[in-house]
């Protein structure tokens, strides 16, 4: 039998080791590449924001069974790397647009923390499933209450936007008012604040010593939407980032960005990410939202799209090249052929265009991973409903868009065998 001055030892010893080992697990950045477990780390993921709602289903069919079914397909298909929503803000119509929910914030100032139970749930099945999350605080765009919400609650724009839809340019108008509202950044401080603190409830980790969150992100597509908001968006990039980083010292931070077109400037782009405590670079690609094809002629324009795509990436890797740190292609979507939102329609085009964007992942050391947008699972599109409403199941695709534009399907089998293809050459490098 042990003295108890040796086992008091051994335990210190198990504990020291265990707390090295865990150490190791966070996924770092040196120079241009991410590094786990001493190697280069290079990964496919997807966008399943809804992830950290599905365990707050009361029906358990739809809810935790759909996520662990889910979860197991997406680790089997080689996807590792999820990225998951924090939490919405707000209830009800906002731009005319249904919001996603329950909401962490139902009124500014005020968390519904059960909410976070959807998060821990997810983070823990992800946790024994060996893959990362990429956590976003908030949005630019209405669906899940974001930066308009804050404005709303602060009387910085008017409540007629709950439900009246802007043009463009008021849209524009009002979300820029965001960098210079002080209560608006208070309450999405205190929204980040509240998450960083969690504990999970199921596996008693702090989130902040947790190495399945890969990185947390300041939100999804920040732009300064005027460039007279400029100064005061990259000031706030750079102190969020900075308050991120010293709560959770050993995760990595990124912006969320949407690369050049975001803030309609190179230049821009690359001052917010030059900043030491912003780990890596991320763009997002819609060759469908940004016209590279004409409405309904994908088939036709497929080349020019891909050729707009590949110059897309290609300008904004330099700006990661120059800067000497990796980049993640986070969104980048297309629609099923013939612009169908049948989910038994083919995706010839959207396959030839993953394997495209997947190409760069395994050609150039600073693109360290690629996120398709995104993962519907095993929700589908209600024939004669375009949209989503509230009750209907989440799937990738947000409220404001037609349920089954973009989302990747269970069903979906030679877009998840392209993607466990490419996954298994990336993964190689």
């Amino acid at each position: 039998m042990y003295p108890l001055r040796m086992l008091i030892r051994l335990m210190v010893f198990l504990m020291v080791s265990a707390a090295a080992v865990n150490a190791q697990d966070f996924v770092r950045v040196k120079d241009h590449q991410f590094i786990r477990d001493g190697r280069p780390y290079y990964f496919v993921g997807t966008n399943y924001w809804y992830g950290s709602l599905l365990g707050l289903d009361r029906d358990k069919r739809r809810g935790v069974g759909r996520l662990r079914r889910e979860l197991d397909l997406l680790r089997g298909s080689g996807i590792t790397n999820l990225r998951l929503m924090a939490g919405a803000e707000g209830s009800g119509p906002l731009n005319g647009v249904a919001r996603v929910g329950p909401p962490l914030q139902p009124r500014q100032g005020q968390f519904d923390e059960g909410v976070l139970d959807g998060l821990d749930l997810v983070l823990a099945e992800m946790s024994k499933r060996g893959m990362h999350a990429v956590i976003f605080f908030s949005n630019n765009w209405e669906w899940s209450g974001g930066f308009q919400q804050y404005l709303i609650w602060n009387k910085v724009i008017s409540d007629e936007w709950l439900t009246r839809k802007p043009s463009w340019d008021e849209l524009r108008d009002n979300v820029a008012m965001f960098y210079s509202c002080a209560p608006c950044k208070t309450a999405y401080r205190r929204q980040a604040e509240t998450v960083l603190a969690r504990r999970n409830k199921i596996n008693g980790r702090r989130y902040a010593d947790d190495p399945t969150i890969f990185a947390w992100e300041i939100a999804n597509e920040p732009r300064p939407m005027r460039p007279a908001a400029n100064e005061h968006y990259k000031d706030w990039i750079a102190a969020t980032a900075a308050s991120i980083k010293r709560a959770a010292p050993r995760q990595l931070v990124t912006v969320g960005h949407e690369g050049r077109i975001g803030t309609e400037s190179l230049k821009l782009f690359e001052e917010v990410h030059a900043d030491p405590n912003i780990d890596y670079l991320t763009i997002h690609i819609w060759p469908k939202n940004w016209g590279w094809f004409a409405e309904g002629k994908l088939a036709d324009e497929y080349q020019k799209a891909e050729s707009e795509t590949v110059k897309y990436i290609n300008e904004n890797l330099a700006v990661a090249v120059k800067l000497d740190k990796p980049m993640v292609i986070e969104e980048f979507g297309l629609p099923r052929d013939g612009q169908s939102f049948d989910p038994a329609s083919t995706t010839t085009y959207r396959d030839r265009y993953f394997a495209t964007v997947f190409s760069f992942v395994r050609k150039y050391s600073n693109i360290a991973g690629a996120n398709f947008w995104a993962f519907g699972g095993t929700a589908r599109p209600k024939r004669g409903q375009p949209f989503w409403k509230a009750g209907d199941e989440f799937m990738g695709d947000p409220p404001m868009e037609e349920q089954g534009l973009n989302s990747v399907f269970s069903s979906d089998s030679s877009t998840l065998k392209l993607i466990n293809a490419e996954a298994k050459r990336i993964s190689a490098r």
